[in-house]
């Protein structure tokens, strides 16, 4: 992530806490705003362009933004990334805001696989140990299958991977039986 990446979602981030504003609300509106721009070419086309005045860009923005309920936050910041030709690095910025956003409100995003489906209250089960590893945060999780797994889970935070799989205790006791006989 670069740093003019940052520096615009700590903008962000600090104006929204300021004004005590709905997080989860600005990236939902960066997020459409960001898929608007990337399926109307028209669009990044009139708002990337040097020689279409500014003023002209403004008002496009501020219609956008009026059908779409964008906060004056958000509009703001798009404002900003337009006049200084920024708009290509919406998705990057969006997702340091985001990130930003899970950290300010103690959110552990966690990617959880497993061998077979499970249903919502072995879900709700495994989320909340997943919320004990992460410090008591709360977790948002998305879930991944993978048969050869065998049983068990892998959940992985950031970095940091937990690997409870059969798989996994098949290999180590693989191992342990290895080295047990060289």
């Amino acid at each position: 992530m670069a740093v003019v990446d940052l520096r615009y979602a700590r903008a962000l981030s600090q104006v929204v806490d300021e004004q005590k504003l709905d997080a989860i609300a600005m990236q939902a509106q960066l997020a459409d705003f960001a898929a608007l721009l990337a399926e109307s070419h028209d669009l990044r086309e009139v708002l990337e362009n040097p020689s279409i005045p500014e003023q002209q860009k403004l008002n496009l923005l501020d219609a956008i933004a009026g059908r779409l309920g964008m906060s004056k936050p958000v509009r703001n910041l798009l404002a900003v990334m337009t006049h200084n030709n920024r708009l290509h690095e919406l998705n990057e910025i969006a997702a340091a805001y985001h990130e930003r956003a899970d950290e300010q409100s103690h959110i552990a995003e966690a990617e959880i696989t497993t061998a077979r489906p499970l249903d919502e209250a072995n879900r709700k089960l495994l989320e909340q140990q997943v919320a004990q590893l992460s410090g008591g945060q709360q977790v948002r999780a998305t879930y991944h299958e993978d048969a050869s797994l065998l049983g068990g889970a892998v959940v992985r935070i950031g970095t940091t991977v937990y690997d409870g799989s059969v798989r996994a205790q098949l290999q180590a006791l693989k191992q342990r039986l290895i080295a047990a006989h060289a």
